[in-house]
């Protein structure tokens, strides 16, 4: 017999910590993917690893391109859409980043 895929219901708390993951990463989606009972919830995990993966582009933007104007204006555009991302997840959708969601499917972290 074929299981079923269960169906979980978005709560409060899913949205907030999605929305936290995307204001504050790299750091906050390194916590919720330690804590249990956070990664176990397919909306938070969803959106920890999607802002983790954000959160380290936009330090390497910083890091490498840092020196030059366009390092930290590319930073800042990234930190403007990883909040757009968050507020989308604070509504209950899954947001699709174009290279960034693909990337973490096929590597099999979703």
């Amino acid at each position: 017999m074929a299981e079923q895929p269960v169906s979980v219901e978005i709560t409060s708390d899913d949205k907030l910590w999605s929305l936290l993951g995307y204001i504050f990463s790299p750091l906050i989606p390194l916590i919720m993917l330690l804590m249990e009972e956070k990664k176990k919830r397919p909306f938070i995990k969803f959106h920890a690893v999607q802002a983790l993966v954000l959160g380290v582009i936009q330090v390497i933007l910083y890091i490498v391109l840092g020196w030059l104007i366009i390092g930290f204006c590319l930073g800042l555009l990234v930190f403007a859409y990883m909040i757009y991302v968050g507020i989308k997840a604070y509504q209950g959708e899954y947001t699709t980043v174009p290279v960034v969601t693909d990337f973490i499917k096929k590597q099999g972290w979703v």
